[in-house]
């Protein structure tokens, strides 16, 4: 999980330093741990606390009552209005315009100087939302229509793939929670969307086991009949016709539903919808469908 000193802390948060020490010492809502220098770091999930605490406050409700109710069931709290809200922060169209210059004019420097500095003050839940998943949607769009090359597209994907794994690997090990498994079926080269959802599941405190790309769905089937996950997700964006999307449908109902619950996302799942909900396997529309699921088998 991304770590935050207390400045940085402060303007993610809206927060004075002098409320965060005064709300930390009296209150125990958050206990930072310390660095090498024993400057005090935050992370994503405190970040979301003290924003909703600060939120609730400016409404008038008084941080000692908060307080009361406990950093555990407010964070529930906060995790349940994110799913309830369909508000999502607004595209950083100006930062996604700059990367697409640099990437159309192959500046490395100044593409990834971009990328890391807007990565180094938003936490990186946020920033997937903001810049992460539509600069990738953009440079999909931009290749397809022929304006930039497939290799610019793949240092594209590269980048956001390495930012993804890098957050992912920051996360906390959990010893418990349901255990999710995460791929993308065979002839599926396309992860960065099963990237997400693997995120996304971490973060909400899963056992995440994410066996990434080109995966053929009777071996998805022998490592789910290994582990025996509570929930299965695999990721389809290319597009399929329909028999390869029965086939697909077929194989997941008769050796990977019995073992576990199936949901499948992206435009291809979307596009063959019924075909999935036909053998009762959920189809995603959105990010936030798939976080009202998560939310669900975590509480």
């Amino acid at each position: 999980m991304q770590m935050y000193r207390i400045h940085r802390f402060s303007k993610l948060t809206g927060l004075s330093t002098h409320v965060i020490r005064a709300w930390e010492r009296r209150y125990g809502l958050v206990t930072p741990v310390r660095g090498a220098n024993r400057y005090r770091l935050y992370n994503d999930e405190d970040v979301r606390l003290f924003r909703y605490l600060k939120s609730q406050v400016d409404q008038g409700t008084s941080i000692g009552e908060l307080a009361e109710i406990g950093r555990e069931k407010i964070l529930e709290q906060v995790q349940r209005e994110f799913v309830a809200v369909p508000a999502e922060p607004p595209p950083s169209d100006r930062l996604i315009g700059e990367l697409v210059q640099a990437l159309q004019e192959n500046d490395r420097a100044i593409f990834e100087r971009k990328l890391n500095g807007a990565l180094a003050v938003i936490p990186f839940e946020e920033a997937l939302y903001r810049f992460l998943l539509p600069l990738q949607e953009q440079v999909g769009q931009l290749w397809h229509d022929g304006r930039i090359g497939i290799g610019q597209e793949h240092y594209s994907s590269n980048q956001i793939k390495q930012k993804i794994y890098s957050a992912m690997n920051q996360l906390r090990m959990v010893e418990e929670g349901p255990r999710v498994v995460v791929a993308c079926p065979a002839q599926e080269w396309h992860e960065i969307s099963a990237m997400t959802a693997a995120y996304l599941c971490a973060a909400r405190g899963c056992r995440v086991h994410y066996l990434g790309a080109n995966l053929p769905i009777p071996e998805l089937a022998k490592y789910c009949d290994q582990i025996q996950p509570t929930y299965v997700l695999l990721s389809m964006s290319i597009d399929r016709s329909e028999a390869e999307a029965k086939n697909i449908v077929q194989e997941l109902a008769t050796q990977v539903r019995p073992i576990a619950p199936v949901g499948v996302g992206g435009l291809s799942a979307q596009t063959h919808a019924a075909l999935f909900s036909d053998e009762n396997i959920m189809v995603f529309p959105d990010l936030k469908s798939l976080d009202a699921l998560v939310f669900s088998l975590t509480h």
